[in-house]
C-alpha cells in the first residue's frame, strides 16, 4: 500500500500576501498601467489572475483587461493517441502593444508557459510578455524564467506541488508538496 506524505508550504494568509506583492510589482514593473493585461493559463493560472486583478485595483484602481487561455492545442506532448479535452481560450481584447503577464500557479518545466505564448502570439503582437506564478518549483527544461514570484520552493521532480486559490480570498488556500511513498520490499 502506498503512503502519501503532504507538506503544507504555504497557508491562505501567504498566498494573499503573495499575490498582493506580486500586483504592486506588475505596477510598478509593467509600464504604462492602461497597457497592462493579464491572462490566465487554463486552469491553474485562472483563479490567480482574478486574485492579482483585484489587487492591482485596491493598490492603484487600475483595472486590467483579463483574458484566459487554453493551451492544450500548444502542447508539445498531444500525440494522436491521446484525445485532449479543450477549454474555452477567452481574450476579449486586442493584446497588440500591450504588456501581457501571463499568469500560472506553477513554473516547473517551462514547457506550459511557451505553449501560452505561442497561443497568445496568435491574438496579436504585444509589447512585452510576462511571467507571473505563484510557485516556482525549478526543474526547468527550457530557458523560461518568471518575472513575478510568489514563492520559490525546493523540490524534487517527483514531487507533487498542489495549489488550491479561490477567485476571491478564501481561508482554504494553500500550497502544499505532495510525494508518493511506497513501502520498501522486505526481501523475504
Amino acid at each position: 500500500m502506498s503512503l502519501v506524505h503532504r507538506r503544507t508550504v504555504m497557508t491562505s494568509d501567504r498566498i494573499e500576501r503573495a499575490l498582493h506583492r506580486m500586483a504592486a510589482e506588475i505596477l510598478e514593473r509593467g509600464g504604462e498601467p492602461e497597457r497592462i493585461a493579464l491572462i490566465g493559463i487554463r486552469t491553474g493560472g485562472v483563479n490567480p489572475t482574478a486574485r492579482i486583478a483585484q489587487q492591482m485595483k485596491v493598490l492603484e484602481g487600475v483595472d486590467p483587461p483579463i483574458g484566459m487561455v487554453d493551451i492544450t492545442l500548444y502542447r508539445d506532448d498531444i500525440s494522436s493517441e491521446n484525445k485532449p479535452l479543450l477549454k474555452k481560450t477567452e481574450i476579449d481584447f486586442d493584446v497588440t502593444g500591450k504588456c501581457i503577464v501571463l499568469v500560472d500557479d506553477v513554473l516547473f518545466t517551462g514547457r506550459t508557459i511557451r505553449a501560452a505564448m505561442d497561443a497568445v502570439m496568435d491574438y496579436g503582437r504585444p509589447a512585452c510578455v510576462r511571467v507571473a506564478v505563484l510557485v516556482d518549483r525549478g526543474h526547468r527544461e527550457l530557458p523560461i524564467q518568471p518575472d513575478f514570484v510568489g514563492q520559490i520552493l525546493e523540490t524534487e521532480r517527483d514531487e507533487q506541488v498542489i495549489v488550491t486559490v479561490a477567485e476571491k480570498k478564501n481561508r482554504l488556500d494553500k500550497v502544499e508538496i505532495r510525494m508518493t511513498l511506497e513501502p520498501e520490499e522486505d526481501g523475504r
